[in-house]
């Protein structure tokens, strides 16, 4: 709980003024980096990180977070059919925005929630470290919403202020605690609870993004980010819209998160934990270093990066000091122990294997840098500096103590770099002279005669008879046709030297014509439609399946370029005299018979249950399943990383426990095929 003379000491000569608030509605991208969905919830998180910096400050503990549908007193204040559906609300027990007379001539708060870059956060006296860059978050998300309206306590008063697309409806003025109540009934109850805080609630501008829909599931994730970075911080989330209420509290903070990221994996040693403020003898400025990294039995590296509250997806300059003092020290105590046999050595992509790590720096919000105002990757050199001799440090200190982890992390390291180097000797022996990329296609593919990436599609059929009707069916314009010989080969756990090894995988990779691994170049794709087609049975769909898992592990820039699709063959084909109407599942079926029953109720129906693409001629797989005018396609796409990833390892890897658990927990919403 903040003291009294905390609170008297965060005053409006604390907030400085730049520039006005117009530049935002005009060119929302370049404050929020989009108007889709991503840049809806960015909304979100800069209300949420002006919570979470004060408790980086070191005021208030605890942070609530409600979605909910718009308040009758909201409707009626807007007067607007373009409000959008659903507010966002966010309650701290932090100092509260202050409220006393700016130099400008209007209250702090009413400069902070109107005037682009204005805020508390370039003086160093008000935040350490914060998560707000140049003060535009509160500024721009008023900018960008039909309706916000902020309440503080501070004094034991209440402080209110509406607007409209960051026009104050009325100057701050003090209101009583049964109109709080009666303009937030739930909200307000938190709010009165804290002996200072602030509320703040808005709804979305529909005329500026193309959703004002929040998800439930990424601002969990949001929160729970937060949750893991501040260790003792309390989160309360009240999803009003779905009747959800969570709750999120990590006392081991990153340690927390480190352990989660490897919870479907086996770790190889404790987690490595370093913690220390590190000074700049120069400027004698002051970075907090905070890293938590443990090895696990995976190929894959899982590794998050913050700065203050804000995830750098893009990583930056404290990620790469990470990496520099992840290499210095391996090495070192490599060769200081005689762990690596003559010539040997590793790479940085070797250390990559099995890696989870989390980066988290705290920096003075005035001395930030980013590339650009969404904050996904940090410029100051200083955090490399900063984190490469803390980490280096801390990371030496625990091989040092910990000999037996130090020799596991290396032999995983090592054995990663032995099948690097297998692999490149199977490509130089089996794939000579750039075949690999496509300079001879194989046999097997019945190639179509367009070369223009974006207009040709590749079928990946199973099948000698489903193959052979797909060459028949098709157009040869731009529709090619790779067929498979029976299951291919589960790559959940399968290196690329085991990958070029297996025939009919090389052979799909050459036809592809990108490469794969390091040497993957997406200009070289030749097909922008990569379509996995099988029967619409189990045995089809195990098949789709490693397909999948294919894609997702060793070629994961075709997902995320939207390139991947599964196609949608019938389930029946039901004749009704002359007519003849394909079906896709039990559902349709059920449904169009009894359209037909109802107008006649004695006709003679016939179902034909297709159970392979090979019982279907050419003609009916053109019609039901490649003609782009009437096919159905599933297009893959990964909405989240992480449970993608989840998925995808306890399905698909060698751990059976985590598989059997999975199966007996969803075993009801299974449709059993008999």
């Amino acid at each position: 709980m903040a003291s009294t003379s905390s609170t008297s000491k965060y005053k409006a000569s604390e907030i400085k003024v730049l520039e006005g608030l117009e530049p935002v509605r005009k060119r929302p991208g370049m404050y929020i980096g989009s108007t889709d969905a991503r840049g809806l919830h960015h909304l979100a998180k800069e209300i949420l990180d002006n919570a979470v910096d004060e408790a980086i400050a070191g005021f208030g503990k605890t942070i609530q977070l409600f979605r909910s549908p718009l308040s009758e007193a909201q409707i009626k204040l807007i007067g607007d059919k373009e409000a959008g559906k659903e507010a966002i609300t966010v309650v701290d027990n932090g100092r509260g925005i202050p409220v006393d007379m700016h130099s400008s001539g209007v209250s702090a708060l009413e400069v902070v929630m109107t005037k682009l870059h204005a805020g508390g956060k370039f003086e160093e006296t008000a935040y350490q470290a914060s998560g707000g860059l140049h003060g535009v978050g509160s500024s721009a998300v008023n900018a960008l919403s039909t309706i916000l309206q902020v309440i503080v306590k501070r004094d034991n008063k209440y402080y209110f202020q509406a607007h409209s697309r960051g026009i104050p409806f009325a100057p701050v003025k003090t209101i009583t605690a049964d109109e709080v109540l009666k303009m937030f009934p739930v909200a307000a109850v938190k709010l009165m609870s804290h002996q200072t805080g602030t509320l703040l609630s808005f709804v979305p501008d529909s005329t500026i993004f193309s959703t004002t829909t929040l998800s439930h599931k990424t601002l969990v994730n949001v929160i729970k980010d937060r949750a893991y970075l501040m260790a003792g911080i309390y989160f309360e989330f009240f999803d009003e819209i779905v009747g959800k209420e969570q709750h999120f509290y990590f006392e081991g903070g990153i340690r927390s998160l480190v352990e989660h990221i490897n919870m479907n994996r086996k770790p190889l040693h404790d987690v490595v934990y370093v913690n220390e403020d590190w000074k700049d003898e120069e400027t004698g400025k002051h970075i907090g270093v905070e890293i938590a990294i443990q090895f696990n039995d995976s190929y894959t590296e899982k590794l998050e990066s913050y700065v203050n509250v804000i995830h750098t997806p893009d990583g930056g300059a404290h990620v790469n000091g990470f990496r520099n003092g992840l290499g210095y020290v391996l090495r070192d105590y490599a060769k200081k122990n005689n762990l690596l046999k003559e010539k040997e050595m590793f790479t940085t992509d070797d250390m990559k294997e099995g890696l989870a790590a989390v980066i988290f720096v705290k920096m003075p919000a005035n001395d930030l840098q980013f590339e650009s105002q969404t904050k996904t990757k940090l410029n100051n050199s200083e955090a490399q500096t900063a984190v490469y001799q803390v980490f280096k440090d801390g990371f030496s200190t625990f091989l040092e103590e910990n000999p037996k982890a130090g020799r596991t992390i290396i032999d995983k390291i090592m054995l990663s770099a032995r099948a690097r180097m297998a692999a490149r000797a199977a490509k130089d022996a089996v794939i000579r002279k750039g075949v690999l990329e496509g300079s001879t296609l194989p046999g097997k593919l019945a190639d179509c005669q367009s070369k223009i990436a974006a207009d040709c599609e590749i079928y990946i059929v199973e099948g000698d008879s489903a193959g052979g009707s797909a060459k028949q069916g098709r157009d040869r314009k731009f529709q090619a046709i790779f067929p498979l010989r029976g299951k291919i080969l589960n790559t959940e756990r399968a290196r690329l030297d085991k990958i070029v090894a297996f025939e009919e995988l090389k052979n799909l990779v050459i036809a592809l014509g990108a490469g794969i691994g390091e040497t993957f170049n997406p200009d070289k794709l030749r097909y922008h439609r990569i379509i996995l087609m099988n029967d619409a049975d189990v045995d089809g769909e195990h098949i789709t399946t490693l397909g999948l898992t294919f894609f997702f592990r060793h070629l994961p820039q075709i997902v995320e370029q939207g390139y991947l699709y599964v196609a949608m063959p019938p389930l029946y084909k039901i004749k009704n005299g002359k007519t003849e109407k394909y079906v896709y599942s039990d559902d349709d079926k059920d449904v169009y018979i009894a359209e037909i029953l109802k107008e006649t109720p004695d006709a003679k129906i016939g179902i034909q249950r297709y159970k392979g693409l090979g019982e279907m001629n050419p003609e009916q797989l053109w019609e039901t399943t490649m003609n782009p005018e009437f096919r159905m396609l599933k297009k893959i796409t990964i909405d989240d990383a992480d449970q993608a990833d989840k998925t995808f390892s306890t399905l698909m890897g060698d751990d059976v426990a985590p598989r059997k658990k999975f199966i007996q927990t969803h075993a009801k919403l299974a449709t059993i095929d008999i």
